[in-house]
């Protein structure tokens, strides 16, 4: 794909790039973008809640809330970049000449360290999904009633690319990190879930 900033783009326009022939934008971009939309509603919820009357003893606590979710989302927006030209690199080594044995070998290394960091950023979006559910967890529990959203899509993308190396070690430690993340997931998933239905209750 080309230089331009997935951010910059209307969502229209993110979805015609996404449904091109190009092997990225992915999975991995599209679960960066949806870390963004969630930290957004975050920072939505704390902005209907500070100055409201009813919950003066937590403007603090939601202007803190508002700064993190704002961080976040530009951090999302990075890591979306980051993610569509991630895999470029292992298509880059996938075009590597394969003639002699040191051409063999050249390529193959620059293929795995691609798939590192196709599977590498995924992670981090992964990690950043689970602490931003921790904000959502609060934003349903204190603020005005309306956000408990995740954006742990990118599980998924962490799981393919890893598969693709052929360092156990590396592999073994990038999936078992999955696992607790999934865990934590939906773990907070679950308790957002029960700080709204209390919320609608009268």
């Amino acid at each position: 794909m080309s230089d331009l900033e997935l951010g910059a783009l209307t969502v229209e326009g993110f979805c015609d790039v996404l449904a091109s022939d190009s092997p990225t934008p992915g999975g991995g971009a599209v679960g960066a973008i949806e870390g963004a939309y969630a930290a957004a509603l975050i920072g939505m919820v704390g902005r209907l809640t500070i100055g409201k009357a009813g919950f003066e003893d937590l403007d603090q606590r939601m202007k803190d809330m508002v700064a993190s979710a704002d961080a976040a989302r530009a951090e999302f927006l990075v890591l979306a970049d980051r993610d569509a030209h991630a895999f470029d690199s292992v298509m880059v080594g996938f075009k590597m000449p394969k003639e002699t044995d040191e051409e063999k070998a050249a390529r193959s290394a620059a293929i795995q360290a691609g798939y590192l960091a196709a599977a590498s950023v995924p992670q981090e979006v992964a990690r950043k999904a689970v602490d931003l559910m921790e904000l959502a967890e609060d934003a349903t529990a204190m603020g005005n009633p309306q956000a408990a959203s995740d954006g742990l899509s990118s599980a998924a993308n962490v799981e393919i690319n890893a598969a693709s190396l052929k360092d156990e070690g590396v592999r073994t430690a990038m999936l078992e990190e999955l696992i607790t993340l999934k865990a934590r997931a939906d773990e907070l998933l679950e308790e957002a879930q029960t700080a709204f239905k209390l919320r609608l209750k009268p």
